[in-house]
This record gives structure tokens, sequence and C-alpha cells, in this order.
């Protein structure tokens, strides 16, 4: 079974702050968890082709996780990942103050992504996962290419 999702992680263990200054820590814990731009903007996308789904939920409710877009009917997960927080190949860049730091949450970070995409698969979820720099628009188009290969499959069944 997968871990609670942030536990062990260290942040705020006692009085020392992961931080490497009170401006950065402000600056980090106003950071949105949902309801980014680029998240907004693929949930608008899919929603006018008519595609109705709920916002950042768990798919399975024993996962301490939750996906930006659930399409519950056709078991659907996706996820809108940021370039810096999930290690973008192509635009993640390493901070040089707390390195070590940072390149251990990132790392941290993707693994669990990894879990939740094997838990969900195993579970009979189809997870579709894309960078925030994405086009909406083309996000949204393989959303809807899922939702219909989804019904089909349904209904061949």
């Amino acid at each position: 079974m997968l871990s609670r999702y942030g536990q062990g992680v260290g942040a705020d263990s006692g009085n020392e702050s992961w931080a490497s200054s009170p401006a950065t820590r402000k600056s980090m814990q106003g950071n949105r968890s949902r309801d980014t731009k680029p998240e907004m903007a693929v949930r608008s996308a899919v929603h006018r082709r008519g595609i109705r789904f709920r916002v950042s939920v768990r798919p399975q409710p024993e996962l301490a996780r939750t996906a930006d877009l659930v399409l519950r009917k056709t078991r659907i997960a996706v996820f809108v990942d940021g370039c810096y927080w999930h290690g973008c190949p192509d635009h993640h860049t390493q901070p040089a103050t707390n390195a070590q730091y940072w390149a251990d949450k990132i790392a941290r970070n993707v693994e669990r992504d990894s879990e939740t995409t094997a838990y969900l698969r195993q579970a009979g979820w189809t997870v579709l996962r894309f960078w925030e720099h994405e086009d909406p628009e083309s996000v949204a188009d393989q959303v809807q290419q899922a939702v219909h290969s989804a019904l089909a499959s349904a209904r061949d069944s």
C-alpha cells in the first residue's frame, strides 16, 4: 500500500524550517496546489467539449492523492503536472539555494507520481499525465479521445 500523501517528507519537523529564509517560506506556502492557470485552461478546454468531470478529488477512496480531473464513469484520471514541482525534463531548473533539499523533494514527487500512476492503472483507471506547458486544446483532445475509447470499450463488452 502507498504511504500517505506527504507523510515522512520532513517538512516542518520541529523547529527547523526547510526554507532558506522567511521570505522564501512565505512565497512557497503561497503556491497553489489546485486551480493553477494551466489546470484551469485544461479544465475549460475539456468542458467546452461537453465532457464533465470532478475537480481535485481522489480517484480511489483509499488513495490519499487527488487527480486534477476525475471522470468516474469512464475511470479516467487526469494530472496536469507543474514543470518545477514534477521535474519536467525540458523546463525544470535546480535552485542554487538549498539545492539538496529541493533535489530530494523533486525526486520524491517524481517517485510519488510514478507510484500513483501504477496504483491507479492496477485498479483499472486510465491515467493521463500532462506537463503544464502543453497546449490545453491538445490535452483536451487527448482526454476526449480517451473518453471515446473507454465508452467504445464499454459498448463492445
